[in-house]
């Protein structure tokens, strides 16, 4: 029986459920790459293919995204996020037949149901949430990200080794697939406010124009496609870090690949009480690009001979900042953008994170050969933080010049 509609619409219950959503389509993206040495083993592929697979992922999201902001309009933000679980789960149960191939088409239905997610959550937690509540909010919902990372990380190296790789695939289409048909307990309530006469064709052009034309909101889609860059290539490449230029075992890595991820969530949800704090969120993103900046510098000397527990320390104090921001980053784009658009500028933000994540994890293959390793890759990717962090500060500088 469906959910009363009081009930969905209760804070508690919005932000569980689209926090859970963001776990799901989270683990399904991940899914290949906290495999990857099994599959490309298994496959006879470099390892380092995996950044491909994931930027293709992306590449797919970012379309999506802008696409996304049109969905929830017309047919409304639960029904957008149930297509994005049922397109996430058919592309891990595509993935699970075994071919090389497979895992291409299975990588763009992926990534096409991972971009629909954000602009259908920011809608409703925009609809739901107190404003003076909306970073921790948004930020708490962000957590989903890592601790999908984190079910990556505990759950499929174990089922990869027991069952074989394609069962790891299988339990992550299964999940996604069960969360949909959950999730239609919620949509009387959260799809109350569509518009089916909607024209979504506009959308995209739309999305990208109203980030464009305003300062604050183009100086921060800016930094996204710089920030996502840093934390893909973390999360893409951590578990191969560890097993391929560490010497640790896959158990072991995916263990402190889970470590970073839960400090990623925690540090969504500090971060977020930050901004609330001090009013804003552009300072805080500020101070995430800085440790971002040192960490993946740090990250470039690590060796074998580093002992675990520092290795995993640098990690988890990189997943603190470079999975930490996201949760700032679309409050910041709810609070810049004009009343009633959150979804359709939150998509045309997002164009820019993904291409930044699919940019990312291409450029670091490709330096891995040139540059002799993953760990000596880093401080290039890092890069990527500091010019995030110069576009926060023009935004701020310019908000404070706009305000006096």
């Amino acid at each position: 029986m469906p959910a009363a509609p009081e009930a969905a619409r209760s804070l508690f219950i919005v932000v569980g459920a689209t926090t859970l959503i963001q776990a799901l389509v989270t683990l399904n993206t991940l899914t290949v790459a906290t495999l990857g040495p099994e599959i490309t083993g298994a496959l006879g592929v470099p390892p380092e293919t995996v950044g491909y697979q994931m930027s293709l992922v992306y590449f797919c999201g970012a379309f999506s995204a802008v696409l996304a902001g049109g969905m929830v309009t017309r047919h409304g933000a639960g029904r957008t996020s149930q297509i994005a679980l049922v397109l996430g789960g058919l592309g891990c149960a595509l993935g699970a037949t075994g071919s090389l191939w497979a895992l291409v088409p299975a990588s763009a239905l992926i990534g096409t149901g991972y971009g629909m997610t954000n602009p259908a959550s920011s809608h409703i937690l925009f609809r739901f949430t107190p404003a003076r509540r909306r970073n921790l909010i948004f930020s708490l919902k962000q957590t989903g990200v890592p601790l999908g990372g984190v079910l990556a990380g505990l759950m499929l190296p174990a089922v990869g080794l027991t069952f074989g790789w394609q069962a790891g695939l299988a339990v992550s289409a299964a999940l996604a697939l069960t969360m949909t048909a959950l999730l239609q307990t919620a949509r009387p309530a959260w799809d109350d406010d569509r518009r089916p006469g909607a024209r979504s064709g506009a959308s995209p052009l739309s999305g990208l124009a109203l980030i464009w034309r305003h300062d604050g909101l183009r100086a921060v889609a800016l930094m996204t496609f710089c920030f996502a860059a840093v934390q893909l290539c973390l999360t893409t490449f951590m578990v191969t870090l560890l097993v391929e230029g560490l010497d640790r075992s896959l158990v072991l890595a995916g263990a402190v690949a889970s470590m970073a991820q839960i400090a990623g969530a925690l540090g969504r949800v500090f971060w977020g009480w930050l901004a609330d704090r001090l009013g804003g969120g552009l300072l805080t993103l500020a101070i995430i690009g800085l440790i971002s900046l040192v960490c993946a510098v740090a990250t470039g000397f690590m060796t074998p001979a580093w002992p675990t527990w520092s290795i995993a320390a640098l990690l988890t104090a990189f997943g603190i900042s470079a999975i930490g921001w996201n949760g700032v980053f679309l409050a910041e784009v709810a609070r810049l953008c004009p009343p009633g658009q959150v979804g359709l500028a939150t998509g045309g933000a997002l164009f820019f994170t993904f291409g930044g994540v699919a940019v990312g994890p291409a450029l670091f293959s490709a330096l891995v050969p040139v540059l002799g390793g993953y760990a000596a890759t880093f401080p290039a990717i890092g890069l990527f933080a500091l010019a995030g962090t110069v576009l926060i500060g023009r935004a701020r500088h310019h908000e404070r010049a706009t305000a006096a």
